[in-house]
């Protein structure tokens, strides 16, 4: 949605400009009071003037303290000064681009490239690309064009660029909590999260039957008296939830939609879904998601909602307890450590023994630091990048900056947060505001609905940074506050049941369906005659690895055949 009228340019060069998305919520009283008065874009604007009146970007942290929900907004005035800011999770996005000294703003980082001289794409963010599956902010897929990151502000005055965080998420962690009343405020808030999402027209939602769909379809339900839910399904052994959803449904007394996903949809969708986003986007379960968001649009949805953000919030994410698990070892008295059971296990033979092999891994694993250790199954490090791009490609990349990144993102949390804490909000930037949410949101807009994210309203949001470590990880239970609270409302079943959501299960496929299997080969060798990835690692790729570990190596046949896609309809 957006608060400006639709001809007033993206661009900011033009001065003074504006333009104000999505539906942010100004807590600060004269702020809220402007907003009521004339619209965001009023409040927006006094915001702002607030910042350019004292001090400019120092001012910016202090001006954004009071507003929430979801947002994009860039503003400039006569003087030449621009204003940008999205919101905590960026669900509304923003990209920026200097040239000649002048602020370029857009939605689209494809539209900024465009602009004279046009940008050139950047080896750097292909390699991002390769290690994430994903281009994360504030590096896009074109030099020189960038996107601001959740939670992030830019103030740009005398030809110069400023961004910085405006808001951190500040863990409370208190050892003691009275669970009937924190049990009762949460289904307050996400019954009061989903009333706010909710905009008149017919209500549904995404139903995966995972705990965070079942629970917006029932709070829909009750809100509304009735829910469409839309769930898609697949022909493949361990892929299908289609059980679950219907179990939900039932639960609910939902109106049910389903559609099953074949082969056949991949080929003809994929081209379409990879021009779609403004850069290369390697999340599979985009493909779903499209045919999930067409379903309900040809059913006359114009606003689903999803569940995304409650593994993230309430630790729901499996390897939150495998990391648990190494930590552990820091328990070990280091003495211990390294006077018996490393020397023991690593340099002697008995490491090397069948039941020494995984006591061996696992002190190998927890003596790396976090958040290194959660590389330690990245699958282009596990391929080794010198397996996978030539020689020339990776002398034009810096191998080491991903991890630098990801460092500098794990140091941003204030004081002393626990390793899950820090993990969860490491997610809120990785899996959240770089992957899922730019994966509904593309796959909706494609489909032409609008979507909303319930778990990610700020009331939610709060709550969670004032739960008590182990409410979220009860031992090695995952999301123990969440299911808990839930419980007698979530069918028993859904309570109990492992994560999965729309995985697609796209290498299996590839190995047996020979369109999608040629088309495949087709787009990775169209691939390595641009000079990027190895001719004898894409060969070996198709032929070898992915026929005997499909779901596996399955994952790197869709990120290069994604990238391809994109490539060709960029005419790169």
């Amino acid at each position: 949605m957006t608060d400006t009228p639709t001809d007033i340019p993206h661009d900011l060069a033009e001065r003074p400009a504006a333009l104000a998305l999505g539906r942010p919520r100004f807590r600060d009283a004269a702020l809220a009071q402007a907003a009521q008065r004339g619209g965001p874009l009023a409040a927006w604007r006094a915001v702002m003037a607030t910042c350019a009146a004292t001090g400019g970007s120092q001012a910016v942290t202090a001006s954004l303290g009071g507003v929430d929900g979801d947002f994009a907004v860039a503003l400039t005035d006569h003087a030449g000064r621009a204003f940008l800011a999205v919101d905590r999770f960026a669900i509304q996005t923003l990209c920026w681009r200097v040239i000649d000294g002048k602020l370029h703003c857009a939605e689209r980082a494809d539209t900024l490239a465009a602009l004279p001289p046009c940008a050139e794409i950047d080896p750097q963010a292909v390699y991002d690309y390769l290690y994430f599956h994903v281009i994360p902010s504030p590096r896009t897929i074109f030099q020189g064009v960038h996107r601001l990151p959740p939670a992030h502000a830019l103030w740009f005055e005398n030809g110069q660029a400023t961004v910085q965080p405006y808001w951190l998420p500040h863990f409370e962690e208190p050892k003691q909590a009275d669970f009937p009343t924190l049990a009762a405020g949460f289904r307050q808030r996400v019954q009061a999260a989903v009333a706010a999402q909710l905009d008149g027209s017919k209500p549904a939602c995404f139903l995966s039957g995972g705990t965070d769909s079942s629970t917006v379809a029932g709070m829909i339900s009750q809100l509304a008296g009735r829910a469409a839910t839309y769930s898609i399904g697949f022909e493949a052994e361990g892929y299908d939830e289609m059980a679950y959803a219907r179990i939900a449904a039932q639960r609910f007394g939902t109106e049910h939609h389903e559609y099953y996903v074949t082969p056949d949809d991949l080929v003809s969708a994929i081209p379409a879904v990879a021009a779609h986003f403004d850069q290369p986007f390697g999340n599979s379960s985009v493909l779903p998601a499209y045919y999930c968001a067409r379903m309900a649009r040809d059913d006359g949805v114009t606003r689903l909602l999803a569940g995304d953000g409650g593994d993230e919030l309430y630790g729901g994410n499996a390897r939150y307890a495998k990391q648990r698990v190494f930590g552990w070892y820091g328990g070990v008295p280091a003495p211990l450590r390294a006077g018996l059971l490393e020397p023991l296990l690593e340099r002697t033979p008995l490491g090397a023994l069948p039941l020494a092999r995984k006591g061996r891994s696992y002190v190998q694993q927890a003596k790396v630091p976090l958040p290194d250790r959660l590389q330690q199954y990245n699958l282009l490090l596990r391929l080794d990048p010198r397996q996978v791009f030539t020689p020339e490609f990776l002398a034009r990349v810096d191998e080491a900056d991903p991890l630098r990144q990801q460092r500098e993102v794990w140091n941003l949390v204030p004081g002393r947060a626990s390793a899950l804490n820090r993990m969860l909000a490491y997610d809120w930037r990785y899996t959240l505001a770089e992957a899922d949410l730019p994966k509904v949101r593309g796959s909706t807009s494609l489909a032409g609905v609008a979507v909303g994210f319930p778990f990610l309203d700020p009331g939610v949001v709060d709550l969670s940074l004032a739960l008590p470590v182990d409410y979220k990880l009860k031992g090695l239970k995952l999301r123990w506050f969440f299911k808990e609270a839930l419980r007698g409302f979530l069918p028993d079943e859904i309570l109990a049941k492992k994560k999965q959501g729309f995985g697609l299960p796209f290498g299996v496929w590839a190995t047996r369906h020979a369109g999608l299997k040629t088309f495949a080969a087709d787009s990775l060798q169209s691939l390595a005659g641009r000079g990027i990835v190895r001719r004898d690692f894409v060969e070996p790729l198709l032929r070898q690895r992915l026929p005997e570990h499909p779901g596996y190596y399955g994952e790197m046949v869709w990120i290069l055949m994604m990238l391809e896609q994109w490539l060709r309809v960029q005419r790169h």
